[in-house]
C-alpha cells in the first residue's frame, strides 16, 4: 500500500529532484573523502557542512510549505520548532562532552559549573542517551505545535490574527533562551560539541555523514509532503486553503484537519533543526528571532508556494545568495536585498519561480494542445470523405 502512495505521488519534477538530491546525498561526501585536497573536484569540507546547512533549511522550507502552500496557515513562528529540535540536539551533544570540558565535570556542562548550578535540572536527565534525544527532537516540537494549535484552531484564529501570535509565540521562547537560569546556556546557548555516536563532529567523515544523512532525512521529508498533499487528505487540504467556510458546512472538521498537518510541519522543522546543530557547531536564542521565520517564508515564496519543489528550492537559492553577498562589500546591505527579492518575486512572479515555470509549461501545452486539434479538424474538413 505505501509503495503504490509514494509512487502515485510522484510526477516528474518530484522524479528529477529526488534523483538530483539522492545524487548529491552521494557524490558530495565521496568526492570530499576519496578525491584528493588539490583535486579540482575536490568538495572541501567546509563546503560539505555549508551544503549540509542548505539541506536542513530545505526541510524547514517543506514544513512551512506544507501548511502554507497547501492548508493557507501562514505561520511566522515555524524558526521555534526549528529552533527546539537543535537544542534537543545540542543537549545531547553537551552530554557527550563529560570531563572534557574546560572545568571537567563528567555531568554539568561548562556553563551550568559557571553559574553554580548543584546539580543537573530534571530536564536534561535522559539526553545522555542518543534514542531519548531523538525522540525529543520530533516530541517537544510536536507537543508544542498540538497544544498551540489546539487552542488556536478551536477558537477559529485565521489570517492575519494566526500569524502574530505564531510569531508572538516564537518571541517569547527566544526571550525565555536568553535567561541564565532558564538551564540552556543564556545568551551563548549551547557550543563545543566534541561527539556525536562517538564520532568526533569536527573529523571529515562525520561531517560527509551527517550531510548524507540530511540529504535522506530531504527526501524522507519530501515524500511524506508529496503522499499528503497528493492524497484525499491533500484535497481536503487544498479546500480548507481556498473555501473554510465552505469546506465546514461539508460536514469536515476543519480544525482536526489543520492541527494534524500543523503538528507533522513542526515535527518535521523540529528534525531540520537536530541535523543543523551538529554540523554548524551551536545553537543559541538568536535561531528563535522572529525574523529567521519571516525569512524563510521569503524562501518559500520565492521558490513558489505550494509546490514542494519550489520550496526546497527557493531555501537553496536565497541561502546561496546570502552566503555569497554576505562576505563582501555588500554584507551590510544584504537584509535590504532580501527584502527587495521578495517585492519583486511579489510583483513580478508571484507564484515564485518553479510556480511561474509550471504556470508557464502548462499554457504551452495547452496551447500546443489547442494547435493539434484545430490542425486536426482542418485536415479533416479538408479531406474528401471516402464513398461508402
Amino acid at each position: 500500500m505505501t509503495p503504490h502512495i509514494l509512487t502515485r505521488s510522484l510526477d516528474r519534477s518530484a522524479t528529477v529532484f529526488l534523483v538530483v538530491v539522492a545524487g548529491l546525498g552521494v557524490l558530495i561526501p565521496l568526492s570530499n573523502l576519496l578525491l584528493p585536497s588539490g583535486s579540482a573536484l575536490q568538495v572541501p569540507t567546509y563546503l560539505v557542512a555549508l551544503f549540509g546547512k542548505y539541506a536542513c533549511y530545505a526541510i524547514l522550507a517543506l514544513s512551512i510549505d506544507l501548511i502554507w502552500g497547501y492548508c493557507g496557515i501562514l505561520s511566522l513562528g515555524h524558526g521555534a520548532f526549528f529552533a527546539l529540535g537543535g537544542y534537543a540536539m545540542g543537549m545531547y551533544l553537551m552530554r557527550q562532552i563529560g570531563s572534557r570540558g574546560v572545568y571537567g565535570n563528567p555531568i554539568l556542562p561548562d556553563f551550568m559549573v559557571f553559574l553554580n548550578y548543584p546539580a543537573l535540572p530534571w530536564y536534561w536527565h535522559g539526553f545522555d542517551m542518543f534514542w531519548f534525544a531523538a525522540l525529543m527532537v520530533v516530541l517537544v516540537p510536536g507537543l508544542l505545535a498540538f497544544c498551540f494549535g489546539w487552542l488556536a484552531f478551536r477558537s477559529r484564529v485565521t489570517g492575519v490574527y494566526l500569524s502574530i501570535i505564531t510569531q508572538a509565540m516564537t518571541y517569547a521562547l527566544l526571550l525565555a533562551f536568553f535567561r541564565n537560569d532558564f538551564g540552556f546556556g543564556g545568551n551563548n546557548g549551547l557550543t563545543d560539541f566534541k561527539d556525536i555516536l562517538g564520532f568526533n563532529v569536527q573529523a571529515d567523515g562525520t561531517r560527509a555523514a551527517l550531510f548524507a544523512l540530511s540529504c535522506l532525512a530531504l527526501i524522507v521529508a519530501f515524500l511524506i509532503c508529496r503522499a499528503v498533499v497528493t492524497s484525499k487528505l491533500g484535497k481536503v487540504l487544498i479546500a480548507i486553503r481556498d473555501a473554510e467556510s465552505r469546506t465546514r458546512f461539508l460536514g469536515y472538521r476543519v480544525e482536526s484537519y489543520k492541527l494534524f498537518v500543523f503538528t507533522l510541519s513542526a515535527c518535521m522543522a523540529g528534525v531540520a533543526g537536530a541535523l543543523y546543530v551538529p554540523q554548524v557547531g551551536i545553537i543559541n536564542p538568536s535561531e528563535y528571532a522572529p525574523g529567521n521565520s519571516i525569512e524563510a517564508v521569503i524562501w518559500v515564496a520565492v521558490g513558489g508556494r505550494g509546490t514542494l519543489v519550489g520550496a526546497a528550492l527557493g531555501a537553496v537559492v536565497v541561502n546561496y545568495a546570502k552566503t555569497y553577498f554576505t562576505s563582501g562589500p555588500l554584507a551590510p546591505y544584504w537584509l535590504f536585498m532580501l527584502g527587495a527579492l521578495f517585492i519583486l518575486v511579489t510583483l513580478l512572479l508571484p507564484k515564485g519561480i518553479v510556480g511561474t515555470f509550471n504556470a508557464w509549461r502548462e499554457s504551452r501545452k495547452a496551447t500546443e494542445k489547442a494547435n493539434a486539434e484545430s490542425a486536426a479538424l482542418e485536415d479533416g474538413v479538408g479531406e474528401p470523405k471516402p464513398a461508402e
